[in-house]
Formats: C-alpha cells, sequence, structure tokens
C-alpha cells in the first residue's frame, strides 16, 4: 500500500519574496502555543477562539496553506499542514479543531470545483470553508441556480468561515433522490447559537447553521456526488488547472488527518501538563519525593511520550501517502482509489484512538485527582479527547477494520 512517487510539495516550488515556507508556519504556530494554553477557558466559554486569534492567523498565512496559489494562497503539503496543526493543538484543542476546519477544505474545492467557481470563492484572498457531509439540505433546481432549504448541525470551524462546503438531496432525472455536492457563500445562511453542552471540543465552533431559500448559482452544485467517494481516477479538475498532484486526490482521508492532528497535538497538550505536575509536584507515597525523581513517574512519562511520538510518525506517514497516491494519480502512474482513500483514513483514525488510550491509560491514571479538578489545563484536555474519541469518525473503527479486509481480499461487502 506504500508509494513512491515524487510529491510536488511545498518544498519543491519557488518561494515568493517574503513568502512562509513550511517551517516558518510550523514556527508560528508554535509560538502562538502559550497564549492558545492561556486562553483554554475563555475558548470554552465563547464556544470559538476570539478575533485577535483569528487575525493571528490570518496574518501568519495559516489560513492561505491549501489555497492554490493561482490565488494568491500557499499551496503547502499535508504533512505541513499536519504539523501546524499538532502545534496549534499543543496549546488549545478547541482551537485547532476550529481552525483546521475551517482551513482544509480549500484542498477539495480546489481539486473538485470548475475553475469558475475557484474563481469567485478564492478571489477575494478569503477562503475558510467549514464542511458537513451529511445531506441534511435539499436542494431544487430553480432558474438562477439552485434553492437550499435545511439546517446542518456540527459544522465545526463555522463562525469565522466565508463558505460552506456541504452534501443535499436532490431529485434526478428519474425522480429518484441523489446526493450532490455543493458549496454556498455565507450570505446563504444562518449561524444557529447551539454549540457548548457537549462534554468537550466546547470551543470548536461546531454550531448549526440553516438554509432558507437560499439560492446559489448552477455551477456551485455538482449532482450525483458524494465528498467522501470522489471519483478522482485519472486525474482531476484542480489538478489539472494548478499542475499540481496535491489536488487529484481524495477526501476522506484528508478530512481524518485533520481531526487526528488535532488529536494527536492534544496528547502533546496532555504530555506537557503532565511533566509540569511531575515538577512541582511530589510522590503520594514515602518516601515523598519529587515526582521528576520519581522512576515509576519517568517510566509512565516516558511510556506516554513514545506512545505519542508513534502515532505522530504513523499520522504524518499517512499524510506522505496521500500526497503520493495523489501525484501518482496525476501522473497517470495508477489510479487513487476508494480503497488506497480508506486506508490513509484507517492509519489516521488509529492515531486518533492510539493517542487517546495512552492519555487515559498512562497520563490520566497517574496525574491526581487535583489535576482533573474543574477548570485544570489536564482536566479540560481530557474532556476534549474523550469527546474526540467519541467522534462518528473513530466510531468507526472495527467496521472500518472489516471493510479494509474486505477491500485488501478482494472480498464482497457484507451488511454491519
Amino acid at each position: 500500500m506504500t508509494m513512491t512517487t515524487t510529491t510536488t510539495a511545498m518544498a519543491d516550488r519557488p518561494l515568493a519574496a517574503g513568502e512562509p515556507n513550511a517551517n516558518d508556519l510550523i514556527a508560528a504556530a508554535v509560538a502562538l502555543r502559550p497564549r492558545l494554553v492561556d486562553r483554554q477557558a475563555e475558548v470554552e466559554e465563547r464556544t470559538y477562539f476570539d478575533e485577535e486569534m483569528h487575525e493571528e492567523f490570518r496574518q501568519a498565512r495559516l489560513y492561505d496553506m491549501y489555497v492554490p496559489r493561482q490565488y494568491g494562497g500557499l499551496e503547502v503539503d499535508v504533512p505541513t499542514f499536519t504539523k501546524v496543526v499538532i502545534e496549534l493543538a499543543r496549546g488549545c484543542i478547541s482551537t485547532s479543531w476550529c481552525f483546521a476546519l475551517s482551513a482544509n477544505h480549500a484542498l477539495q474545492v480546489a481539486s473538485w470545483f470548475p475553475k469558475s467557481v475557484q474563481d469567485e470563492v478564492f478571489g477575494s484572498g478569503e477562503f475558510r470553508c467549514a464542511s458537513v457531509a451529511a445531506p441534511t439540505v435539499t436542494a431544487e433546481r430553480v432558474s438562477d441556480g439552485w434553492r437550499l432549504n435545511g439546517t446542518v448541525g456540527y459544522c465545526s470551524g463555522i463562525p469565522y468561515s466565508t463558505y460552506f462546503l456541504g452534501q443535499a438531496m436532490v431529485h434526478g432525472s428519474d425522480g429518484a433522490p441523489q446526493m450532490a455536492m455543493f458549496i454556498a457563500p455565507r450570505s446563504a445562511f444562518e449561524i444557529l447559537n447551539d454549540w457548548g453542552r457537549t462534554l468537550g471540543l466546547k470551543g470548536t465552533g461546531s454550531h448549526s447553521i440553516r438554509f432558507t431559500d437560499a439560492v446559489i448559482p448552477l455551477d456551485y452544485l455538482q449532482e450525483n456526488s458524494d465528498m467522501t467517494n470522489m471519483p478522482v481516477e485519472g486525474g482531476t479538475v484542480g489538478g489539472a488547472l494548478h499542475h499540481n498532484g496535491m489536488y487529484s486526490g481524495r477526501g476522506l482521508g484528508v478530512f481524518t488527518m485533520s481531526l487526528a492532528a488535532s488529536v494527536v497535538g492534544g496528547a502533546y497538550n496532555a504530555l506537557d501538563e503532565y511533566e509540569h505536575q511531575m515538577r512541582i509536584r511530589k510522590t503520594a507515597l514515602p518516601p515523598m519525593v519529587p515526582r521528576i525523581e520519581d522512576a515509576d513517574y519517568q517510566r509512565w512519562y516516558g511510556a506516554a511520550a513514545t506512545k505519542i511520538l508513534t502515532a505522530e510518525a504513523a499520522l504524518l506517514q499517512a499524510a506522505k501517502m496521500h500526497m503520493d497516491y495523489s501525484e501518482a494519480n496525476h501522473t497517470g502512474v495508477r489510479p487513487y482509489t476508494f480503497a488506497d482513500d480508506f486506508c490513509v483514513t484507517g492509519v489516521a483514525r488509529e492515531a486518533i484512538l492510539q493517542a487517546w488510550e495512552t492519555v487515559e491509560t498512562d497520563l490520566f491514571r497517574t496525574v491526581g485527582s487535583s489535576a482533573a479538578a474543574n477548570g485544570e489545563r489536564f482536566e479540560r484536555v481530557f474532556r476534549d479527547l474523550s469527546q474526540a474519541a467519541g467522534h462518528r469518525n473513530p466510531a468507526l473503527r472495527d467496521s472500518g477494520y472489516r471493510a479494509v479486509a474486505q477491500m485488501l481480499l478482494g472480498i464482497a461487502p457484507s451488511q454491519p
């Protein structure tokens, strides 16, 4: 399942004067971490990060990472984007989740939509786009485009989004309902004030949105399309338009990697706080010594650090796999298949759950009850990670194992 093709990564393309490179972007995320740690509580209370942090992301060009250079973006590769999100989550998981799920969908839009749409949505230089795959919206063809109606829940990253990428049900030529993918501008929907009641991830800006007789242009909707299984074999509109194989890929793995980056970074967040507790607290039983000097605490810390590093390594390899598959598809070496994408997704999903299980088993059980008190950093991180582990994507772990086996072994798919 591995590829050895050459990718058109950011490092391989000449930089414009003053344009940040991959290391600059990662360093910018690292520099924001202290402030992200300090603001975690207020992010939860507000249910999304503040305008000042939003402006920091804009100034650092973090929102531009997946935007094509043709439209003034940075066109960075998937491993770089993943590292940036990991570093942000090391400061605040909610903030990284909210940011990532508004910044990452530029990759899908630039890959799958025609130039006429890309000219409009990327043309202003302000592109941020939340997305949900569930088709809870209906689309009706009208004289000047498509009329949308319906409510979409769990729109992570919507507070600062300028667009929404979603799916709708439309009536096909035979009258039967079929899936369609659409993009809609901020003026087309209302954001509902309904987020913040979950156990964790309260600051991810995962509000619902409502469409009420909103009309979008005709080419903003693609009939008979499913963003979780977009057929890209043979190349895409975006690959040809931007001359970059990164825009010839599928979408399920990239979405899962965005979630995984926040969780892996969140596990580092927990590890950082565990280290802090080791430096300021003593062991519970005689001889009471600083935890930092205790062999058991050293072993627990080392075990967790090793497992989190492993999860990160797996995630970054998944990002490279996606880049390689996309490039091979773009150059005609081999198609990027659904089975490939599902395996990339599986690796990213495994990173999510292994990172969570490490925090739960190796850190939470030994960090001490005072670190788990309401409002403490570790308590918040634990809630965020437990909520992430219960997301519908990692909840598909077991059925995903079965599906991978069936695809790799050539077995006919079975029902759950």
